[in-house]
């Protein structure tokens, strides 16, 4: 799964979380539209509650992307 369409549903559910990387806290609506096209492709991973990570081209997780955080 794409990071894009990771985005794409948690913005279509509603989510309430923000995706923090070390610099500022996101919404995921924020991200699609800031983000570029070429990272939007990153292939990735979205473990519930915790992270967002790069899947390399082993297939397996890399690099952390995002955070997850609960909105309240």
């Amino acid at each position: 799964m794409s990071l894009k369409e990771i985005l794409q549903n948690l913005v279509e559910k509603k989510e309430p979380i923000l995706l923090s990387d070390s610099e500022k806290d996101w919404e995921a609506g924020e991200l699609l539209s800031k983000l570029s096209e070429r990272t939007l492709k990153t292939q990735a991973h979205l473990q519930q509650g915790l992270y967002i990570a790069e899947i390399n081209a082993g297939g397996y997780l890399g690099r952390v992307m995002f955070k997850v955080k609960s909105k309240s």
